[in-house]
């Protein structure tokens, strides 16, 4: 049957981002399509935890501004369920200053969260699915600046155009393994991110007016596309980023 196909029962996760927003939503999906989930993030994903249950979702707090949790994030999955499986690249941040002002000290923050832990977690993940046998599956969140420039956000705009040229990337080397490296590029989501944004009505109002699906996004509208590329249905899709954005692009 195809919706087996979409099965993760007995798949392991590790979602960065967890405690909110699109990252809660993911977990959600793949507890709810059979996962267990190891969610990251800065703040405990206490919320995340008591939505989906202690059995299906543990989390576990870390800093991913640098590198030094990537190691115990591999391992506490492995220790806690077994095995590692899926991993979702969604932990990413943003400053907003003007280009001819932006600080050094933003530039580098926010490249690296969204860039450079992304990538050596996903080495790190890779390294264990080649260890284990069988493939596996990572899928990071790219954006709509991974298409397009954007206005006071140089960092994050160069971090997405990272995430989705790295994707590329790893799925060239790694598809010999198994492993099926893809992204999602959300179009604009009502989440933390974007609180700023959705609270000037000027800027707001342009948005939406953009947007052929006449509404913000929630994480609700990617679960189906995290499903999708971190099951079996997607084990011919490499190195794509799909964008989940109510037609934005398409404008």
């Amino acid at each position: 049957m195809i919706l087996d196909m979409f099965d993760l029962g007995g798949k392991v996760a590790v979602v960065t981002g967890s405690d909110t927003g699109l990252g809660q939503g993911i977990a959600k999906a793949f507890v709810e399509a059979g996962a267990k989930v190891l969610g990251v993030s800065r703040s405990p994903s206490t919320a995340t935890q008591e939505m989906l249950g202690e059995d299906n979702f543990k989390f576990l707090t870390a800093d991913l501004s640098s590198l030094e949790p990537v190691e115990t994030i591999i391992n506490t999955a492995v220790e806690t369920f077994g095995r590692l499986d899926i991993l979702v690249n969604n932990a990413g941040i943003i400053k907003r200053e003007d280009s001819i002002d932006f600080s050094v000290e933003n530039w580098d923050l926010v490249m690296n969260v969204n860039c450079r832990t992304l990538f050596f977690l996903s080495q790190a993940a890779a390294k264990q699915f080649i260890k284990q046998g069988g493939g596996g599956k990572i899928i990071s969140v790219a954006s709509m600046l991974s298409y397009q420039g954007g206005i006071r956000v140089p960092s994050y705009t160069a971090s997405k155009s990272a995430v989705k040229g790295i994707t590329m990337t790893m799925a060239n080397e790694w598809a010999k393994y198994g492993i099926n490296v893809n992204a999602i590029a959300p179009g604009y989501m009502a989440t933390n991110n974007t609180q700023a944004l959705r609270a000037d009505e000027q800027r707001s109002a342009a948005i939406l007016e953009r947007i052929p699906a006449g509404r913000w996004g929630t994480p609700d509208d990617l679960m189906g596309a995290a499903v999708f590329l971190a099951s079996r249905a997607s084990d011919y899709v490499n190195g794509f980023t799909l964008a989940v954005d109510g037609g934005w692009l398409g404008r």
